[in-house]
C-alpha cells in the first residue's frame, strides 16, 4: 500500500488589491510507499512536546501557528524519513483570465499534473494501490465529490491504476498535519522568499515546478 498526503498553501482569490490575498498558490503531495506508522509518530512525539497551555488550547499542528523550533523539529524528523515530496507553485499573476474565474477547474488540473507525476517518474508501479488522502478544510469549495471523480478517471485513463480517494480532517488523519508543515515551508520560500524551513526538507523534493513558468 502507498499513499499520497495533499495540502496546499495560499489562496485562489485574485483580487490582489485585497489584503491577505497570496502571490502564489501551492499545491503538495507527500508520497509514501509503505506504511505511514513512523509519520504518525513524528506528529504525536512533536504535540507531546509543546508545553501543557498549549496543548489544551489546540488539538492539532497547525504550522502557519507554531513556534520556529517546534516547525524545526518537525521538519528535520521527516527529513529523516523514507518519503518524496512533490510540489506545484503557482504564479496566480500569471493564471489566465478564464480560468480565474474556474478555480475548481484549475484546482483539479494542479492536482492532477502532480499524480502524473507519481506514474510517469515511477515513483510507485501502475499494478500497486494507491490511497491518496487529501486535507479538508473548513473554507475549501474544491475537494468535493467532482474532485475524486475527476482524479479516479484520470488515474484509470491515463495509466491504469487503482486508487482511494478520501478527504479528511487533519484531526482524522494525522499525516495531514506533517503535509501542512512541508507545503507551509515551501509557500514560505515563494511567498516571502524565505527558505530556511525549505532548506530543512529540500532533499526530500524530487520534484518543484511551476504551473505558469
Amino acid at each position: 500500500m502507498a499513499y499520497i498526503f495533499l495540502d496546499e498553501s495560499g489562496d485562489l482569490g485574485f483580487n490582489f488589491d485585497k489584503k491577505g490575498t497570496s502571490k502564489f498558490f501551492i499545491v503538495t503531495f507527500l508520497f509514501i510507499s509503505g506504511s505511514k506508522k513512523p509519520f504518525e509518530k513524528i506528529i504525536k512525539k512533536t504535540h507531546s512536546e509543546l508545553k501543557k497551555k498549549i496543548k489544551k488550547r489546540i488539538g492539532i499542528l497547525h504550522a502557519v501557528n507554531e513556534k520556529p523550533t517546534t516547525r524545526q523539529r518537525l521538519l528535520k524528523r521527516l527529513s529523516e524519513k523514507d518519503c518524496t515530496i512533490m510540489t506545484i507553485y503557482l504564479n496566480k499573476s500569471k493564471v489566465f483570465t478564464k480560468l480565474q474565474d474556474e478555480k475548481q477547474v484549475l484546482y483539479n488540473y494542479v492536482t492532477n499534473i502532480l499524480l502524473d507525476r507519481i506514474y510517469t517518474k515511477r515513483a510507485v508501479s501502475n499494478d500497486k494501490e494507491i490511497e491518496l488522502i487529501a486535507s479538508r478544510h473548513e473554507t475549501n469549495k474544491f475537494l468535493n465529490e467532482n474532485f475524486k471523480d475527476y482524479l479516479h478517471r484520470k488515474v484509470r485513463d491515463n495509466h491504469k491504476g487503482i486508487m482511494m480517494i478520501s478527504i479528511r480532517t487533519p484531526a482524522e488523519e494525522k499525516v495531514l498535519q506533517a503535509v501542512d508543515f512541508i507545503s507551509w515551508a515551501i509557500f514560505r520560500k515563494h511567498e516571502k522568499h524565505d527558505d530556511r524551513y525549505y532548506n530543512i526538507i529540500k532533499n526530500k523534493i524530487v520534484e518543484e515546478n511551476p504551473l505558469y513558468p
